[in-house]
């Protein structure tokens, strides 16, 4: 069957000419502010990204350019609560140590700047650049406050930006939207892949229930190619946030990876990221099979991407937040923060394909001289493990390892004076991997918060490993090579003080490490 028909394109030339005359225009702002809360320095993580202060939610147009990361962020920058979206930015050279720089968009006369992404455009392919410049191209949802209020559906519209200076400072199309709205009350969250075969880019659209492709030579005359979605995957809540890039697994074998977030709907409730994987021939995604993929089980998992620019590797950060109680969590200034960059890998377990997620190997610069390091450590039953002396002193920051050649029940307990606990652990039971915050502290500002979230083991290996990464609020725990992962905030009242490994059955442990990480800001 052909593709379908599309938008009617525009023309080219006087987009390119809308696009000259509009590189002096200036973004609308805004100058409301709000009161702020007593700041919470103790729960700022130490190397997971956050805004200076205000709202933030949706890591938008990641792209790696000149040996730069760039990540822009849905971003209220006049208040802690989601409002007017604007793109706040941020760079790194090593994607630990951050530099903020201004906000990249701000909303303007068509209205607000949802989630999108960015691209270099090598080869000037949509004329947006004068001789000798290479640009940066952004595709974003601008969003009609005014047409929402007034009940109309065509409320969505996809517009770009352009990055004469690397980056730096970004100007809006003046011939936006480029793709206006097509009778669909969502229809947003842009994905721009350039595709060698097709000599056209592609663009993943999130609309309601279902992606659409569309595809255009030149990031301005799209076509709609196909549609995916109905019938097939987690339906509990709207589709936001896709993503579409290949994968290939040690083996050599290459699969088209579809990331769709959702909320709500999410394994443990909420928000969260669920993926496909099938074949992409340039006009539509065919999955290999109608299964529920889960990126990440935890509630503090959302609208993650990957960058743009990374050829070798599938470089991926979240949203580490969930929708049902993003606005109340007790942070201040600043709220929400990113999950620690990650490298996706294509794995085939039982002949089935999984995508594993595995701390970025950045991240390695952080860890310092282990506390604690054993090996063939064997747990009697009655004997718990105290590991409060290696805890002691990481200043709540540490990344602690174990590995075993049978895996069976165990729990890891991390506790204050004041009776809060944090319990992670393995049920062999169930054969699931299980975060238990609802003694963790400060849990009471939403009732959805105080959660015990689990992610099944998704092999039958007997040997098991686990990575447990920890910041000043949260914990993100990869097991089985980072088949099986979750993500979970938490707010202890006071430091952990101490840290207790216990196993019913026993257990035999070949590896057990604990590493404090530095500081990096």
């Amino acid at each position: 069957m052909p593709p379908p028909p599309g938008h009617p394109p525009a023309d080219a030339a006087r987009r390119r000419a809308l696009f000259l005359l509009g590189l002096s225009a200036m973004p609308m702002t805004t100058t409301a502010t709000t009161a702020n809360p007593d700041p919470t320095p103790q729960w700022r993580p130490a190397y997971h990204f956050t805004p200076p202060a205000h709202w933030m939610n949706d890591p938008n147009g990641l792209v790696f350019h000149q040996g730069v990361y760039h990540l822009f962020y849905q971003h209220h920058p006049h208040s802690s609560v989601w409002g007017p979206m604007h793109w706040g930015h941020a760079t790194s050279t090593d994607l630990l140590h951050w530099q903020h720089q201004p906000i990249a968009l701000a909303p303007d006369h068509i209205g607000m700047v949802f989630s999108g992404s960015a691209v270099v455009d090598h080869d000037n392919r949509a004329g947006l650049r004068p001789a000798g410049s290479q640009p940066l191209v952004a595709a974003f949802t601008h969003h009609d406050m005014a047409a929402e209020k007034a009940g109309r559906i065509d409320r969505q519209h996809q517009s770009l930006a352009v990055s004469l200076d690397g980056g730096r400072t970004w100007v809006p199309h003046a011939g936006n939207p480029v793709l206006p709205n097509p009778g669909l009350q969502d229809i947003r969250d842009p994905k721009l892949r350039w595709l060698p075969e097709r000599q056209r880019w592609s663009m993943a659209l999130a609309c309601g229930d279902h992606i659409r492709f569309y595809s255009a030579p030149d990031l301005q005359t799209w076509t709609h190619d196909s549609s995916f979605g109905p019938g097939i995957g987690a339906h509990g809540g709207v589709w936001e946030c896709p993503d579409l890039f290949p994968l290939t697994s040690a083996d050599g074998r290459t699969r088209w990876v579809l990331l769709v977030s959702l909320t709500p709907g999410g394994p443990n409730g909420g928000s969260a990221t669920q993926y496909f994987v099938g074949d992409f021939d340039g006009w539509r995604f065919t999955p290999d099979d109608a299964q529920t993929r889960w990126l990440d089980f935890g509630p503090d998992n959302y609208a993650g991407v990957t960058w743009s620019g990374v050829d070798d590797r599938a470089l991926f950060i979240g949203w580490m937040s969930n929708w049902q109680y993003a606005t109340q969590v007790p942070t201040a200034p600043w709220r929400s923060a990113m999950t620690i960059p990650r490298e996706l890998q294509l794995r085939w377990v039982d002949s089935q394909p999984r995508v594993a997620s595995l701390p970025a190997r950045e991240l390695s610069a952080l860890q310092q001289p282990a506390t604690l390091q054993r090996q063939g450590l064997a747990l009697a039953a009655a004997q718990p493990l105290d590991l409060s002396a290696a805890l002691a002193g990481t200043g709540g920051r540490c990344v602690l390892r174990l590995a075993t050649a049978t895996l069976r029940s165990f729990t890891l307990t991390l506790a204050n004076r004041l009776g809060d606990q944090l319990l992670i652990g393995h049920d062999a039971a169930t054969q699931q991997w299980w975060i238990d915050r609802r003694d963790s502290g400060a849990v009471d500002f939403h009732p959805s918060f105080a959660s015990r979230s689990t992610a099944p083991r998704l092999t039958g290996a007997a040997a098991a490993d686990l990575q447990l990464w920890f910041d000043h609020s949260s914990v993100e725990l990869f097991a089985d090579g980072g088949l099986s992962v979750l993500t979970a905030l938490f707010f202890a009242r006071q430091p952990w003080q101490q840290a207790t490994l216990a196993a019913p059955d026993g257990l035999v442990l070949d590896s057990l490490s604990l590493q404090p990480l530095r500081d990096p800001r």
